[in-house]
């Protein structure tokens, strides 16, 4: 389920499945009709869903956004006895609410920001002053990887308040929650749990800002690297016994146990790893460089886990490096300019284990042409030894393509890039 770069992505990687005899997606997109059937079936019409896995003896359902997370899909096709990856409605409030996860946090001493929840500007106002800026401010609901704002100065920051409460990310913005600004580097921390058995499935390093070297408004993503060298092995290990294990334990003690993935973007401060939020499903474009990565059958790891058999299962990543590059069409993440024409070269798309892939994000076809239909359009990924050289074999696949109205961030690994060097 889904249409973005991430479930083209998941998509390539299922159909590499020795287990899996046929695929179908939907909506889906040009790029993972390449590996799948794709199909109109409208995410919120659960009966419809559930008719068309009766029909076509589907043994599992991948849910790739978290719109139908949220929604409840994944219960309807539990209740239907269809597998499915992806967490309960009830457990996708993890990333359906703020400031769900914040007070789970405080039960269960999970280390992240201070925060207080806000129902009206009014309550928000009064809640800055305990604050100091910068200000941070968080749509509660989803508001597409968007609802954050964080704001210099204090002045901002009653004005970003006055568009949220103002119906700028709509039911989202009902409440907001106002968190104390976290000092440090951000990265994220996969882990799949079937409710009991915990496998960590890899880190990341994701480039929110739509301009260089990190600055500008947030977008979705622009771009990702995996494995992210300053989440070490040691914080890893930390990330698992003091921010995934509680949260996974308490969910299933509070009794919404939690399955399918779990994506923890956490702040490395000076006091340890800290939880900045969850997401209840695989970013995006995280998801596109852990899939480069991943040796393991996609298809046995997500089945184990809906079934609750984690437990036996592992997942073996390639050594080497993966960096996607998200070409985006001119105007995101505001107003983007939609049906530019998009010519990919052949070394490109071509399949295999080679060292560059490229995934379809917003892309459609119009009388036979590849065109523009989203705000990220497609997503350049390629692997290489370190950062560097992948950064560099996805800037030259990315060069070789011709969308006169995209335009993309020619910096993403730049951290790291000037830390091998």
């Amino acid at each position: 389920m889904g249409s973005g770069g991430r479930e083209h992505a998941l998509a390539w990687k299922l159909a590499q499945s020795p287990t899996c005899d046929k695929l179908f997606a939907s909506p889906g997109n040009p790029g993972i009709a390449e590996h799948a059937d794709c199909v109109p079936l409208d995410a919120t019409n659960h009966d419809a869903i559930i008719a068309f896995c009766r029909e076509n003896a589907i043994s599992l359902v991948v849910i790739g956004p978290e719109a139908p997370l949220v929604d409840g899909l994944g219960d309807s096709l539990r209740i239907a006895d269809i597998p499915v990856f992806g967490p309960s409605q009830a457990a996708a409030q993890l990333e359906g609410s703020k400031g769900f996860t914040k007070d789970l946090c405080q039960r269960a001493q999970i280390p992240t920001a201070g925060y207080v929840r806000t129902r009206s500007l009014d309550e928000a106002k009064d809640a800055l002053l305990g604050f100091g800026a910068p200000y941070v401010l968080k749509a509660d609901g989803l508001a597409a990887g968007k609802g954050v704002v964080i704001a210099e100065t204090r002045e901002e920051a009653e004005s970003a308040l006055l568009e949220m409460f103002g119906g700028k990310f709509g039911e989202a913005g009902a409440e907001v929650v106002i968190e104390e600004f976290m000092q440090g580097e951000e990265a994220s921390f996969f882990a799949l749990t079937d409710g009991h058995a915990i496998l960590p499935f890899g880190s990341a390093q994701d480039h929110k800002r739509v301009g260089e070297r990190d600055t500008g408004p947030n977008t979705g993503g622009m771009g990702a690297y995996s494995p992210a060298p300053v989440l070490t092995a040691e914080l890893e290990a930390q990330v698992l016994r003091e921010i995934i294990e509680p949260t996974v334990m308490a969910l299933r003690q509070e009794g919404t146990p939690y399955s399918g993935v779990l994506y923890a973007g956490l702040m490395l401060t000076e006091q340890g790893p800290k939880l900045i939020e969850y997401n209840c499903r695989f970013g995006d474009p995280e998801c596109q460089v852990l899939m480069m990565r991943l040796d393991s059958d996609l298809a046995a790891i997500m089945l184990a886990c809906a079934k609750g058999e984690l437990a036996d299962t592992s997942a073996v990543f390639a050594d080497q490096t993966a960096l996607t590059v998200v070409m985006a069409a001119r105007g995101y993440p505001d107003a983007p300019d939609k049906g530019g024409e998009i010519v990919l070269s052949e070394t490109n798309t071509a399949e295999g284990s080679g060292k560059t892939k490229i995934f379809h994000a917003g892309t459609a076809l119009k009388d036979g042409k590849l065109i523009a239909n989203g705000g990220r359009v497609l997503n350049v990924t390629a692997m290489g030894g370190n950062v560097t050289q992948a950064q560099k074999a996805a800037y030259a696949a990315l060069d070789a393509v011709r969308f006169p109205t995209g335009f993309c961030r020619r910096d993403i690994g730049w951290r790291e890039v000037e830390r091998e060097a």
